[in-house]
């Protein structure tokens, strides 16, 4: 970061999607909360060139919220599956079944077309 008084770009960070050690300066900044740009008291993770490349560059409003919520009432010990399907679960209390809202907006409209 600019005004840190040491040069980062010579410290090895570690990438948090394969482990691999890799420079700082040719790794990419993480963040979390999916805004990178407002930088005021963060701390960034890193990720190695490739694992960057294999992110979803599109924006991910609430998504860390959900994703805590999630944890706090899945047991630690739980399975990959078992948290998925509290995510679903969650992600549909929260903002609805998106498949069910499509067909609800697909029934008005040829409603309106045959009137």
């Amino acid at each position: 970061m600019f005004g840190s008084g040491r040069d980062q770009a010579d410290d090895d960070v570690f990438c948090i999607a394969c482990g691999e050690r890799v420079p700082r300066g040719d790794a990419r900044e993480y963040d979390k909360e999916g805004d990178r740009w407002n930088r005021h008291g963060k701390e960034f993770e890193f990720l190695c060139v490739d694992c960057h490349g294999e992110l979803c560059h599109q924006p991910r409003d609430e998504l860390e919220a959900v994703l805590c919520d999630v944890e706090a009432v899945t047991p630690d010990a739980a399975s990959s599956e078992t948290f998925a399907a509290a995510y679903q679960r969650e992600v549909l209390d929260r903002y609805g079944d998106p498949e069910t809202e499509r067909r609800d907006a697909d029934t008005d409209t040829d409603r309106d077309s045959r009137r």
